[in-house]
């Protein structure tokens, strides 16, 4: 982390929380304090931040986020701690068209865990909670020929529900 990378941050969380109102400028104002107070975090830690001592911890972080409505992602990756590509939203890949033979493959589970977030402790339970909701691989290769892609068994069940074809 450069001390430049710190003053960007810095500028950036300033004008959200001016922005937001709290009045950090004056001394007396409040705003420091009352952030602080609203964030569920030390004084000192955003006296810190926005006299470009230091970068806040990651907790310190996402309760800032939380106070000032930004998503931690943009946070972290504004702070320097991690860029886009190491911290991908999962919404666009959400957005994308399901994967064919000719585009790629079907994300594992394990991979679907990332991409949500599911903490690495509880990454084994998520796998065999959502195994249970997916077809065996006889099931998944016979429906509608398509080898198991999970969208298209969403889609399926979402017409028999609604009694499409």
């Amino acid at each position: 982390m450069t001390s430049q990378d710190l003053d960007a941050f810095a500028a950036w969380v300033e004008d959200l929380m001016r922005d937001r109102g709290y009045d950090i400028d004056s001394p007396r104002g409040g705003g420091k304090s009352r952030i602080a107070d609203e964030a569920g975090v030390h004084r000192a830690a955003v006296t810190r931040l926005l006299q470009r001592q230091s970068m806040p911890d990651l907790e310190t972080t996402r309760r800032l986020a939380r106070v000032l409505g930004v998503p931690v992602r943009d946070m972290l990756i504004r702070s320097g701690r991690l860029t886009a590509e190491e911290l991908a939203d999962p919404h666009d890949y959400l957005a994308a068209p399901a994967p064919s033979a000719e585009s790629g493959r079907r994300p594992t589970l394990e991979e679907v865990a990332d991409l949500l977030g599911v903490p690495a402790d509880r990454r084994e339970m998520f796998v065999r909670v959502v195994e249970q909701f997916l077809p065996n691989e006889a099931e998944a290769v016979g429906h509608k020929g398509e080898g198991g892609d999970g969208r298209v068994l969403v889609e399926s069940a979402t017409a028999a529900s609604t009694g499409a074809d």
